[in-house]
């Protein structure tokens, strides 16, 4: 039990004193690039999806 404390207390001191945050400006944008990259990647899926599911949907058409 003593071994999860002191590692929550090593962490939190890690996170106070040994990272460097990015500031409100450039963590935003951070945050709007992966929300811009997040949703073209879901379209890009969503697409390929599609034409496999088509693919597949004729596949087997002609087997029946």
């Amino acid at each position: 039990m003593l071994g999860i404390l002191r590692y929550f207390k090593e962490s939190y001191e890690e996170l106070k004193n040994h990272v460097s945050w990015p500031g409100f400006n450039e963590g935003l944008e951070l945050t709007v690039l992966v929300g811009v990259f997040s949703i073209i990647f879901s379209l890009v899926i969503w697409a390929l999806d599609s034409v496999f599911s088509k693919i597949i949907k004729e596949y087997f058409n002609l087997l029946s």
